[in-house]
């Protein structure tokens, strides 16, 4: 978030906050210590952008406005470049469902940026252990530390999610986020709030336990966020090479269909050490029902 609030501010934000709150003029007696950095009027806001109130109004709109914007294209572009769309003739699949996972994500945003400006804001400010330059670590680390980042992040997930779905906790939570039984990837953020963000922490976490190169984060946290919404789109394609190393849209279609098999985010090594394990099948396939649906018609 740090780099990304360092362009905003260059490209955008500098002249916004400078109208919002501009500098006194140089004959005007500055008293606030907010205002200590401001010389001069018009140019330049009296919040500079190391000012901490300012850096959180401004996390909290990229935040909102970014979660947004990635949920809206790599969503779209899976729906309609991916998504077979023959699945929305399956006798689960919710009349108006794309409407209503679009209306509960739009919903759940709110409360998943005020859960998450925390831990950006812990970036923004110097908390985490996020650097810039490849020579302070090494071509090696980066290399070790990225498939590391994937792992420790698929583990971590896998646990939350698995333990979202402890009865005691799954009906308030994590319930929400199975009504869709046949997903579209429209569904990939339509959960309760609370549960999107237990999800995401991972992530978080890492970037403040281990050093970590900061525009491959960024550039992971992108990717997690699309294969998040990839793995939403109810395809069962199977017999590929990877898919007993890969959680793939097979594997979550499986999740949304039988519950409590397959938790990882992008692996299968998690399931199959903790017996939640279930591999793709074409027998398992969401479309035999519709085929078998047009047959007795």
């Amino acid at each position: 978030m740090d780099l990304i609030l360092e362009y905003a501010d260059l490209y955008l934000l500098d002249s916004v906050w400078a109208k919002i709150v501009p500098a006194p003029r140089p004959d005007v007696d500055v008293t606030w210590p907010s205002l200590a950095n401001a010389t001069d009027s018009g140019s330049r806001s009296a919040w500079s952008s190391d000012y901490w109130p300012r850096q959180l109004v401004s996390v909290s709109f990229i935040t909102f406005i970014g979660i947004q914007l990635l949920y809206f294209a790599f969503a779209g572009l899976s729906y309609y470049a991916i998504f077979n769309h023959d699945m929305m003739r399956h006798p689960r699949f919710l009349k108006n469902q794309v409407r209503l996972e679009i209306m509960a994500s739009l919903k759940s945003f709110p409360g998943m940026t005020i859960l998450t400006i925390p831990w950006f804001m812990g970036e923004v400010r110097g908390y985490s252990r996020l650097y810039s330059s490849v020579d302070e670590y090494g071509w090696a680390y980066l290399t070790f530390s990225t498939v590391f980042f994937l792992v420790f992040t698929d583990y971590l997930i896998y646990w939350i999610h698995r333990i979202l779905h402890h009865p005691t906790i799954y009906k308030y939570i994590h319930k929400p986020h199975h009504k869709w039984l046949i997903p579209t990837p429209f569904a990939s953020h339509a959960f309760h709030p609370l549960d999107g963000y237990l999800q995401g922490v991972p992530y978080h976490v890492f970037a403040f336990l281990f050093p970590f190169h900061r525009i491959t984060y960024l550039i992971l946290f992108v990717v997690v966020n699309f294969w998040a919404i990839f793995i939403h789109d109810s395809d069962m394609i199977t017999g590929h090479a990877l898919e007993n190393v890969i959680n793939g849209p097979a594997h979550h279609t499986l999740h949304h269909l039988y519950f409590t098999v397959n938790y990882g985010q992008y692996f299968t090594w998690a399931d199959k050490a903790g017996g939640s394990y279930k591999h793709p099948d074409k027998s398992f396939d969401p479309l035999n029902d519709i085929r078998n649906d047009l047959k007795t018609e």
